[in-house]
């Protein structure tokens, strides 16, 4: 089966920062795009500036997972969309938001609290544990990896309790994180993984890459039971008793 990715970003830094756009001359969007080249995805982009943010109601029922990015323009998403981001996942859309994506409008009616964190920056090492090695998102690591620099982010992270925590980041100051947790929001899979400040080519190292790929095909949705919603009739015995 073909997976339909759509690389959601809010393609801000690397419009009004030079190093950034250097880092990602594609934007982060296209290195998170490249991921999925091959026959098994069909994959398209979409940004905060296009019109309705890229993600119209065509462009939702056309989607099976959505990659999203994000950092210092989540208010800008307008309401409306947001909202109808949640309802896809409601009805059976991935959902895969990557760093501040946390942050994101989305994530956090999904989630119901403030997904709020402790974070610095400097460039520390960020080491990413596999909690849960036998989680399809863990396929082909091995029991950690890590990344040369990145910005931390440190518990309490203010979620619920995820219905499965795949990954555990350890920091050179010594903070730990959940950095890569799983929900079920209706008939949708969301992941929210840690990685991708935009400051370091996080996108561009084989693990990263490898979890992202993992994710989307974890996500992808199945097509599980049929279901009747509101007011319905008796059901008819199915065979005599």
């Amino acid at each position: 089966m073909t997976v339909r990715v759509t690389v959601w970003n809010e393609n801000v830094h690397e419009r009004e920062e030079p190093d950034v756009a250097e880092r990602y001359p594609d934007g982060i969007h296209g290195a998170i795009a490249e991921i999925f080249d091959g026959e098994d995805y069909e994959v398209r982009t979409a940004t905060l500036q296009e019109t309705e943010h890229g993600l119209t109601e065509s462009v939702l029922d056309r989607t099976d997972v959505l990659v999203w990015w994000s950092h210092c323009a989540n208010d800008e998403v307008r309401d409306d969309v947001a909202e109808r981001v949640v309802e896809a996942v409601h009805d059976g859309m991935g959902f895969v938001p990557l760093h501040s994506g946390k942050n994101s409008k989305p994530f956090k009616r999904l989630m119901g609290t403030s997904c709020r964190i402790k974070y610095r920056h400097g460039g520390e090492t960020e080491r990413v544990w596999v909690a849960d090695p036998g989680h399809p998102i863990a396929d082909g690591l091995g029991e950690s990896f890590e990344i040369p620099s990145t910005e931390m982010y440190g518990e309490p992270f203010d979620i619920p309790e995820p219905d499965r925590t795949v990954f555990i980041s350890w920091f050179e100051g010594g903070e730990v994180f959940r950095s890569g947790v799983c929900y079920r929001r209706g008939r949708g899979r969301i992941f929210a993984f840690r990685p991708g400040h935009e400051e370091y080519p996080i996108f561009y190292q084989d693990e990263v890459r490898r979890v992202v790929r993992n994710a989307v095909d974890w996500a992808a949705p199945n097509e599980g039971a049929t279901v009747n919603w509101g007011e319905v009739s008796p059901a008819e015995p199915t065979r005599e008793r």
